[in-house]
């Protein structure tokens, strides 16, 4: 069956590892799957991530970060933008979630980015997702 949305897919494999209290989840590997590991590493949702060769489309690592009280850090994590429904946002119009308390992920001419940086940068685009 063909994949329609590979960053879904990307967010249910992370929120299905997340509630298994999983160590890492391994998915298909893509540059838009890369750039997002990218943002939740820095913002401190993942410890880590890598890409690892199989020699043909290449396998992505991420591995969760949970609390000391092995309570999950992703609280929540969901697609916004859909194949069916994409949203777009100016840079004025991006969206502030749970009172900026959460992470909007935003896919730029400039690449994928917060939304936070895509608002200081001047630059709208398609509203990926968000995670909390």
């Amino acid at each position: 069956m063909p994949i329609i949305d590979p960053v879904a897919d990307f967010f249910t494999a992370i929120r299905n590892a997340n509630a298994k209290l999983k160590e890492k989840v391994d998915v298909p590997a893509s540059k838009t799957k890369i750039a997002v590991s990218k943002i939740l590493k820095e913002e401190g949702f993942i410890s880590n991530y890598k890409v690892i060769d199989d020699y043909k489309q290449g396998i992505l690592r991420v591995y969760l970060k949970y609390t000391p009280q092995k309570e999950a850090v992703i609280k929540e994590i969901k697609r916004l933008s859909t194949p069916g429904r994409r949203i777009y946002d100016a840079a004025s119009e991006l969206p502030r979630l749970r009172r900026g308390m959460s992470v909007v992920i935003v896919s730029t001419s400039k690449g994928i980015m917060t939304a936070r940086k895509a608002r200081e940068a001047g630059l709208g685009g398609e509203v990926m997702g968000y995670i909390w």
